[in-house]
């Protein structure tokens, strides 16, 4: 399977960015476990990362066309309010599970929304980098 993982907005920072929310291994370690562990069950792992709102939906869009079979996608601050990479998932029809690292719904109340996951197959929150696995388990049918 190939599955794209999508990552917003200061996800590059895991490790520096207040550790006490999403922990102290490193955006490296992130993506070299998701690369191995895709590996490992034979499964091809693209990670990508942008600040911009505008290269998420680039890359979203490319997915259509590249033989992506599965999206993980952690919107960073743009889950709660763009609307333009809601509509650039909506449009593609590919298994997308949201993940977050933090519990979202024991914070601030702006991070309670959502307007993503709707266009998604599920959601992932809380469990910390573990969640992405979780994501790739379920969308390769190791759940």
């Amino acid at each position: 399977m190939k599955i794209l993982v999508i990552n917003g907005p200061n996800i590059n920072f895991l490790g520096i960015r207040e550790k006490g929310i999403y922990g102290t291994e490193s955006y490296e370690t992130l993506v070299r476990n998701l690369e191995e562990k895709g590996k490992a069950e034979g499964h091809e792992v693209e990670v990508f990362q942008s600040n911009y709102e505008g290269g998420i939906i680039d890359r979203i869009q490319a997915a259509y066309s590249d033989g992506t079979e599965a999206i993980i996608i952690n919107p960073g601050a743009f889950t709660h309010y763009s609307y333009a990479v809601r509509d650039a998932l909506a449009s593609i029809e590919l298994p997308k599970i949201e993940v977050h690292i933090s519990n979202v719904h024991k914070r601030e109340e702006f991070r309670h929304v959502s307007v993503t996951a709707p266009v998604c197959t599920g959601q992932v929150v809380g469990l910390g980098l573990k969640g992405y696995e979780l994501a790739m388990d379920y969308l390769t049918g190791n759940l």
